[in-house]
């Protein structure tokens, strides 16, 4: 197929490398042009100046960006330069909210468009392991199922555009509450005089056995932080998340209060720390 893909971050960067070597026709944009010469080099494809550039030709156009404000900017672009029928297919996460306006946005000018968010981190999106939530019209999901299949490890449609997003701030929640427990149970560890490698193969076999403590664990246990998913943007995900919970009257109170220590981690000088430097702030001097 025909296709696009802007924002060429460490996520988008492997996802259109896995598309291009899938055999499609892949044309790439990124603010800062030097991206998307460097993923040419890497993977062929072509490089647009611009995003109406990039989605002049494009069946599907994907964008894998920064925020709600970036996906108006990008979408707003694309759409008066897509084909009439072509698809839009956002895996930034953002706002239920941007999605539904962006949907509405592409049906007017007969486009269709499907909130993608994806879990996994860059090892997942290096990987092609990534799982991804879909919100969208079961036949367009169906046209871009193929496209996504490419680099997902699981893929489901779970409702309406918006649906995805919403499946990916649960994602979120559960991911706060779980790393503040690794956390607390990594600094009681510590405090107890225990060996956390000799805990962590005790424990981990069990029920409190999760991929945040196979992947973690260790480098919690060591200070290293410098990888992973940076706590900036976990604060912007549980941002979107509480605002959610705001509208719809779901009570999270530990992830509010999880929210509050990243914070505190912001405050540390961890705004590009992985999520697991949590810890951090309960070992500071």
């Amino acid at each position: 197929m025909k296709l696009a893909f802007a924002g060429m971050g460490v996520m988008g960067f492997p996802m259109a490398g896995h598309l291009a070597r899938a055999g499609h026709d892949v044309v790439v944009f990124n603010r800062s042009p030097e991206k998307a010469r460097r993923w040419v080099e890497t993977y062929g494809g072509r490089p647009a100046a611009s995003v109406a550039e990039a989605a002049r030709e494009a069946e599907v156009f994907l964008l894998c960006v920064g925020a709600d404000d970036d996906v108006r900017a990008v979408v707003g672009e694309a759409l008066p330069a897509l084909p009439a029928g072509a698809v839009v297919v956002d895996h930034t996460t953002t706002s239920a909210v941007v999605a539904r306006d962006m949907a509405e946005l592409a049906a007017a000018g007969g486009r269709a468009f499907v909130d993608a968010p994806v879990s996994g981190g860059q090892a997942g999106a290096e990987n092609g392991q990534l799982t991804i939530m879909c919100g969208a019209e079961p036949a367009t999901f169906e046209r871009v199922k193929p496209v996504l299949e490419v680099y997902a490890k699981a893929l489901r449609l779970m409702g309406a555009v918006g649906s995805g997003q919403l499946t990916k701030m649960v994602n979120q929640i559960c991911i706060a509450g779980l790393v503040q427990g690794l956390a607390e149970a990594l600094h009681f560890t510590k405090r107890a005089g225990l060996d956390p490698q000799a805990v962590y193969e005790a424990i981990s076999k069990g029920a409190a056995q999760s991929w945040q403590m196979d992947n973690r664990w260790k480098t919690m246990s060591e200070g290293k932080f410098d990888f992973g998913f940076a706590v900036d943007w976990m604060r912007k995900d549980l941002g979107l998340v509480l605002d959610e919970a705001a509208r719809n009257g779901a009570t999270l109170d530990v992830t509010r209060l999880v929210d509050g220590f990243y914070g505190e981690v912001q405050a540390l000088g961890g705004r590009r720390w992985d999520t697991s430097s949590l810890v951090a702030r309960l070992e500071k001097p």
